[in-house]
């Protein structure tokens, strides 16, 4: 049970969490009105594997920082659990499967490419460069999770009738919202493990910039988030709308009071803001989820 829970944790279930809220309510409005659960389970599997290989991949890549600091050295190949050739032949493994799983049984080689676009990206790109190299590592390698919309849009574009409208502009617009919420998202993280990613020698931007300029940015960020998730309105009814104008509100009024106490000197708890990004994520999508299921009047046609 030990080595199976090991391999479990070398996926990072909880990052994975993310997979799972933007690529369902991706699908759902791709084939809005529609919902094809089977073709969805088989994405989120299929997309669940890729995902699990790039997290592994990543863990091996890591593993001698991550032997460094606290927040991460109960981690599987910290503890020497597994070996690192064990989940180098895992990673390669769900690599393979996941390829031709999104391939043969979701019908998108699309689909399949941009999985392995994002694995290769994320280790080699963000992992191997960004993250070590640049304060800004998070805000360019987090475009791999950003991924997961793309990868469910295809499936579906890929499976619907000849002449359908693929409508491809909600799939960026939704890529881009995670583009936007991952750096106020991971630096609120960073700024409560600072210490481990200064000891670690990781440039995250708390590392290398004082708090004040740190929380500016997520503020930034927030407001580039939110701002975002309006675009997607007019394909939308008014259920995604005002959860997405009330949500927004919170998470603004979140991050610019982190700001301010930061600003005034004030004791801050910025873990707060981590945890309030992830809610404000799975509302939004969410309410676009019920959105798309109940296949509301959109507001584009109303006006």
């Amino acid at each position: 049970m030990e080595t199976i829970k090991a391999y479990i944790a070398l996926t990072k279930p909880r990052v994975i969490e993310l997979l799972l809220v933007a690529t369902i309510p991706a699908m759902l409005q791709a084939e809005r009105g529609e919902h094809n659960a089977a073709l969805i389970l088989l994405t989120v599997i299929g997309g669940w594997m890729g995902a699990a290989a790039a997290n592994t991949f990543n863990m091996v890549a890591d593993s001698d920082i991550d032997k460094v600091m606290g927040r991460t050295q109960k981690r599987p190949l910290a503890k020497d659990t597994v070996s690192n050739r064990a989940a180098t032949i895992f990673a390669w493994t769900l690599t393979v499967v996941s390829f031709f799983w999104l391939w043969l049984l979701c019908n998108s080689l699309l689909a399949a490419v941009f999985v392995m676009l994002t694995i290769a990206f994320y280790i080699f790109v963000y992992t191997k460069w960004l993250k070590r190299s640049t304060p800004m590592n998070i805000v360019w390698g987090g475009a791999a999770g950003c991924m997961p919309v793309v990868v469910g849009w295809a499936v579906i574009t890929d499976n619907l009738p000849a002449g359908t409208p693929a409508n491809w502009w909600q799939a960026i617009v939704m890529f881009m919202v995670i583009f936007f919420w991952t750096p106020p998202h991971t630096w609120a993280l960073a700024m409560k493990y600072r210490e481990d990613y200064k000891a670690a020698g990781v440039p995250m931007l708390p590392v290398v910039k004082p708090p004040h300029e740190v929380t500016r940015q997520i503020v930034w960020y927030t407001w580039a988030t939110v701002l975002t998730t309006l675009l997607l309105v007019p394909a939308t009814g008014w259920l995604y709308a005002v959860v997405a104008v009330l949500a927004g509100i919170w998470f603004i009024w979140t991050a610019t009071r982190l700001h301010g106490k930061v600003s005034r000197g004030e004791e801050t708890k910025p873990l707060a803001l981590f945890i309030l990004s992830n809610n404000y994520l799975a509302a939004v999508f969410v309410a676009l989820s019920i959105d798309a299921i109940l296949n509301l009047n959109t507001l584009g046609s109303l006006i």
